[in-house]
């Protein structure tokens, strides 16, 4: 979010979400659900199943014990 110069807040706002979602993801607490991953796609551009591979990506390398449900 840094270098498009985004806060959580902004980016919050451009998502119509709480700003303790874009946190909690950015902070690994939360995972992308279908429902984020469509925001975030028309936010910048890409597509949902980009995000959602993200995710699916980040949760296989996480070890078990800590993964966000």
């Amino acid at each position: 979010m840094k270098p498009l110069g985004l806060t959580a807040n902004r980016l919050a706002t451009k998502l119509s979400v709480p700003v303790t979602r874009v946190n909690d993801i950015v902070r690994g607490r939360r995972s992308i659900t279908a429902d984020t991953a469509l925001r975030l796609a028309g936010c910048f551009g890409t597509t949902p199943q980009f995000w959602m591979n993200l995710q699916s990506n980040y949760d296989l390398e996480l070890p078990q014990a800590v993964r966000v449900p």
